[in-house]
């Protein structure tokens, strides 16, 4: 790479794993014993063979400069990306330039590395034509729109009416009638072309019998699909930023149209969160110079982890762009000046006082907002009763931990990296607590992943 000399951390490569096992399977093979002809190039290939069960060694290739980050190729049957084999190969780079010294490419290496950046290259330049192409009949993508307005104002209808009737029977018909009524109501707003309500009435459907409280639970999610469902119903009187999110919060498509800002990317948390049908990657961004914070979204079919991957640390020299919509933060991911490399930067931070009214600002512009990604400055993890929090090294504020967070095994990671000392915590702030994600200890050190 241009920056042969910077190599990436142990974290920062696993990070990448797609799962528990690969991680751990990885980790083993990140020393020099299984492998031979190991070697990296100035272009941002690594690449090698590993010894394997059969009589041939498995031939691995790494494009570490790709600006979606690391692109793997294996002659392993793995089905996972990246598979053991090139975990052990990044660990192994990123131990050392011994270990993997810079020199020429096989031709299997080199084959591979310029057939997908030729690829890439004709994707981007057939997406553009296309988008050109796309932009070409107005009035057909108008008919198309007013068509799905339409669909989706007759789902957003019923499903006030099931609503009504949801009230009206009282809550408790809800916990009687199960899980299907809610997965057909589901159904019928995925006809309407409205995923987001449909999605939103999955959730609705977990919640009858979920535990002490699920009563006012369901009722709190009733009023904010009452609420979408209106904004959408009533969106022409509302202000345009407003309309934006409303659309966005339906499951109406838009583009990043946003002007693109260049600046020097913070890579903060990288998380996957899956259902039966989507593996989705959320990847959040700190500019160091604009001070912006910014979502990227990618997504995988089931089963599979998304394409876009940026190890938590790494900073990179970018452009990104915003979609539409008041305090949205989700951005697309624009040209990349640089590979990404590791860095110092840390976002500054704020108090536990200051997170928690930064989340009931950002309601204002979108009432349907679970979280705002925050940074804490000089807190310290501690017990609270059967519960743990994030309390001010000076004052007496404090932030309680998101339910789901308490089970998580970064919880300890967290508390054996503070150690009773203040450190700096970022993660998403929400009203049902903090979520941790990425830390940093109090004067130097790197980030550590919590997620």
């Amino acid at each position: 790479m241009t920056q042969q000399g910077v190599r990436w951390t142990a974290d920062q490569v696993l990070a990448l794993a797609p799962d528990a096992a690969s991680r751990k399977a990885g980790s083993k093979l990140g020393a020099a014993g299984p492998w031979s002809g190991a070697g990296s190039s100035d272009e941002g290939t690594v690449w090698g063979q590993c010894k394997g069960s059969g009589s041939k060694p498995y031939q691995t290739v790494i494009d570490i400069a790709d600006a979606a980050g690391p692109a793997y190729k294996c002659s392993c049957p793995s089905r996972k990306f990246p598979c053991k084999h090139a975990l052990g190969l990044l660990l192994l780079w990123a131990g050392g330039e011994g270990a993997v010294p810079p020199g020429p490419a096989p031709d299997w290496a080199e084959q591979w590395t310029a057939g997908r950046r030729q690829r890439a290259q004709e994707k981007r330049t057939a997406d553009a034509a296309g988008s050109a192409a796309g932009s070409g009949d107005p009035e057909a993508a108008r008919r198309r729109a007013e068509r799905r307005a339409v669909r989706i104002t007759a789902g957003a209808t019923e499903l006030e009416q099931r609503m009504v009737d949801l009230l009206r029977g009282g809550l408790a018909g809800a916990e009687q009638a199960g899980y299907g009524l809610w997965e057909e109501t589901a159904a019928r707003m995925v006809d309407a072309q409205a995923p987001g309500l449909a999605s939103r009435v999955r959730e609705l459907g977990a919640i009858p019998s979920s535990g002490p409280g699920w009563p006012v639970r369901l009722l709190e999610e009733c009023a904010l699909i009452h609420l979408l469902d209106q904004g959408w119903l009533r969106r022409e009187r509302l202000p345009d930023g407003l309309a934006s999110t409303v659309r966005s919060r339906i499951g109406l498509p838009s583009s990043a149209d946003g002007p693109p800002v260049r600046d020097r990317w913070l890579v903060l948390a990288q998380y996957d969160t899956s259902d039966t049908r989507l593996t989705t990657r959320r990847i959040w961004l700190h500019g160091t110079d604009s001070r912006r914070t910014a979502l990227l979204l990618s997504y995988g079919a089931a089963g599979r982890a998304p394409e876009l991957a940026l190890p938590v640390g790494l900073e990179l020299e970018a452009e990104v762009s915003s979609y539409p919509g008041t305090g949205q933060l989700r951005a697309a991911l624009g040209e990349q000046f640089a590979p990404p490399a590791p860095s110092a930067t840390r976002p500054p931070g704020v108090t536990t006082q200051e997170a928690a009214a930064r989340y009931g600002e950002a309601l204002r512009d979108d009432p349907w907002l679970d979280s705002v990604p925050v940074t804490l400055d000089g807190v310290i993890p501690a017990p609270d009763g059967d519960s743990w929090q994030l309390a001010d090294a000076v004052g007496d504020s404090a932030l309680p931990l998101a339910p789901a967070a308490r089970s998580r095994p970064g919880l300890w990671r967290l508390v054996a990296l503070s150690g009773g000392a203040p450190v700096k915590v970022f993660g998403e702030c929400g009203h049902r607590g903090f979520t941790p994600l990425t830390a940093w200890p109090e004067g130097a050190g790197e980030a550590v992943q919590l997620c």
